[in-house]
């Protein structure tokens, strides 16, 4: 399953900002926003802020951003910032050329490349990195298991993803709990920070979005562990059916699965339960 997914602040003083400059704007016109791009730009400085003071920066530190746009956030990290570089990936180069003219640093890279199609080799050498991003909502979940695949890359991050996204990823119980949102939180520490109204955004998206920090953590390996999260598909495969009737098709002999947990749904079970029951069944 997603074993092998392919997609898988403040600091203290601030440096003097002598290298950096802001070059007169001398076009007529920015760039066209691009729906299929999901180009919604952030326009409220209070977020960006948030963003950068969640993540102590230091001058060693290299930041990750994924989708400059109009480089509202990547302006920002670099003057508040003391981070020794930033690479900036833009998929839309008349917005990757519209930033390279407009902030030249010594420490930013903008970089015209889909990141999902990036050789994740080229960031080893300044590992680890942190992540600041106002993600696409299109490409949330695969950034997130681009994030899984090349975790030892980062040190954390914060990002900005659609509300519906981050309840899911997160959630502990109910109709949002899912195999997804166990296999992710055995992989990254997730912390919910504040919610973002459509207003802070250029254009504002139909829906509300939410800051998320998240930090790489290294569980220790489990038994069979490709198995395990494909037992987990099938016990979420209907979530609103009980255990027993997502799994009476199954090779598992469902004798050996106790009745109190037969009748449950696998939306109110925890990790640890779930893994229990795992090795219960596993050998039948």
């Amino acid at each position: 399953m997603y074993v092998n997914a392919t997609f898988t602040f403040k600091t203290g003083l601030i440096e003097p900002l002598r290298h950096m400059r802001k070059k007169t704007d001398t076009s007529a016109s920015k760039p066209r926003k691009k729906k299929g791009f999901g180009q919604h730009f952030l326009r409220k400085q209070s977020v960006v802020d948030h963003m950068i003071e969640k993540i102590a920066i230091s001058d060693t530190t290299s930041i990750l951003e994924i989708g400059c746009g109009d480089g509202f956030l990547t302006r920002s990290i670099l003057e508040k910032t003391p981070c020794v570089r930033l690479w900036s990936y833009e998929i839309d180069p008349e917005w990757a050329d519209y930033v390279k003219e407009r902030i030249t640093d010594a420490r930013l890279s903008v970089k015209e490349e889909n990141i999902l199609e990036v050789d994740m080799q080229e960031l080893e050498a300044h590992a680890p990195w942190v992540l600041l991003s106002n993600l696409p909502f299109q490409i949330t979940f695969p950034i997130l298991f681009l994030l899984y695949n090349h975790k030892k890359l980062f040190s954390e991050g914060v990002i900005m993803i659609q509300e519906e996204v981050a309840q899911k990823i997160t959630a502990k119980r109910g109709k949002k709990y899912s195999a997804t949102s166990l296999f992710l939180q055995h992989h990254f520490d997730f912390e919910l920070m504040e919610k973002i109204e459509p207003g802070a955004f250029s254009p504002p998206p139909k829906v509300f979005s939410r800051l998320i920090y998240f930090k790489p953590k290294y569980p220790d390996p489990l038994p069979d562990e490709e198995g395990f999260w494909k037992f987990l598909k099938l016990c979420f495969g209907s979530p609103r059916q009980m255990l027993k009737n997502n799994l009476q098709s199954t090779h598992f002999d469902l004798t050996k699965l106790p009745d109190e947990l037969a009748i449950k749904r696998a939306q109110e079970l925890s990790f640890e339960e779930l893994l229990v029951l795992w090795e219960s069944l596993k050998t039948s």
